[in-house]
């Protein structure tokens, strides 16, 4: 797809904009003053792939301990700061490879220019951005009398808050900016962003805020950011869910690999039941999903591209003839194994499952081997 032009920014190692790829990122949750509680859970999501985390600093332990995190995780860590910009600046001390700051709530002018140069001399970007809970006093109320529409002024509030932090940002001489306008709203936050896509180069991070527990979370993020990332519009996503924050970075993964921006290596895809299903179908998905995921969590990097686990012969050889491998029930409980529509045996399904795990074990190698094999050629 034709991706938004959008300026570049560096997370650390991390490409933001610019035409990099989207990358994926959470918060961690246990308090950032622990540090070897918080480097472990660090650890954890980026072995799912996380590619930046954020960390909350609501206070100086915590803003202390930032030296080590940083030092330590194996992936960019953002400081999370509001209202206090010694936070911010002790977090600039410590290393941080990015911070999120809202220029309106950490003080005047003179506070927001001290954290802009500390990020400038440290070569680190500073997130700005608005969301619907915390607009300026009065602003969302003009808009709608202006235009009489609630999801338009909203849009537009949004649009209107980050532009004046940026403002701020800008008039100290900061450009290394990154922006957010988040709201709980699907179609307010799919309009800001649209708006501001069109009005501004700074690269976008993407969010549905307050999206709830994972069941709606992740159905209204796919919708909001999925929407987005269709049109091309993003550089960078979280899918906030009251939940653990694996489960932000799993949906997050797969939100980027359906809308074909990441490859799923391997892609598994699997039919709905019906009447003509004679075998453990959703048992045998949850299973190939499993087997997969504990080899990539583990640093394994799997070569098929495609594993189909089908209901029946009737979808399965023939909607599924470009899968490597693949499964389908056939007769009695018994299943049919085809590679590139083709059948080659028909076994029961637990044997049928150990065929499959050795294809997958196979295929897998180490990410890191990978990775160097790829260099070399």
């Amino acid at each position: 797809m034709k991706r938004r032009p959008s300026n570049r920014v560096h997370v650390g190692r991390v490409a933001v904009g610019g035409g990099a790829p989207v990358s994926v990122q959470s918060m961690t949750n246990t308090r950032t003053s622990d540090a070897d509680a918080t480097l472990a859970q660090i650890r954890e999501l980026a072995g799912l792939g996380c590619d930046i985390i954020r960390c909350a600093v609501p206070d100086m332990p915590s803003a202390e301990a930032m030296r080590r995190i940083a030092a330590e995780s194996p992936i960019p860590v953002i400081a999370d700061i509001h209202f206090d910009w010694r936070l911010a600046l002790e977090s600039i001390r410590a290393g941080v490879h990015g911070v999120r700051i809202n220029p309106g709530n950490i003080g005047g002018a003179d506070r927001v220019r001290a954290v802009a140069e500390a990020a400038g001399k440290a070569g680190i970007p500073i997130r700005v951005g608005a969301n619907t809970g915390s607009l300026p006093k009065g602003m969302f109320e003009a808009k709608l009398a202006a235009c009489g529409d609630h999801d338009e002024a909203m849009a537009e509030s949004l649009c209107e808050a980050v532009g004046e932090q940026i403002h701020i940002l800008e008039s100290c001489g900061f450009q290394d900016i990154k922006v957010s306008l988040k709201a709980s709203s699907v179609p307010v936050m799919a309009a800001a962003y649209r708006k501001f896509a069109a009005r501004s180069p700074y690269p976008l991070h993407l969010g549905v805020t307050e999206a709830g527990t994972a069941s709606r979370g992740i159905l209204k993020s796919a919708a909001g950011i999925g929407a987005l990332l269709l049109d091309g519009i993003g550089d960078t996503i979280r899918v906030s869910l009251t939940a653990p924050p694996r489960e932000e970075v799993k949906a997050g993964i797969t939100l980027l690999e359906v809308c074909g921006l990441r490859d799923a290596y391997p892609e598994i895809v699997s039919c709905p039941t019906c009447a003509r299903t004679e075998y453990d179908l959703i048992g045998m998905a949850e299973r190939v999903e499993e087997l997969v995921a504990s080899l990539k969590a583990s640093g394994r990097r799997i070569g098929l591209k495609k594993i189909a686990v089908m209901g029946c012969v009737v979808n399965g050889p023939g909607e599924a003839k470009d899968a490597e491998f693949g499964l389908a029930g056939s007769k009695n409980g018994f299943v049919a194994l085809f590679r590139k529509g083709v059948p080659f045996a028909n076994l029961p399904q637990e044997e049928a499952f150990r065929v499959l795990e050795q294809e997958i074990l196979s295929s897998a190698s180490d990410a890191a081997s990978s990775a160097a094999d790829g260099e070399g050629t």
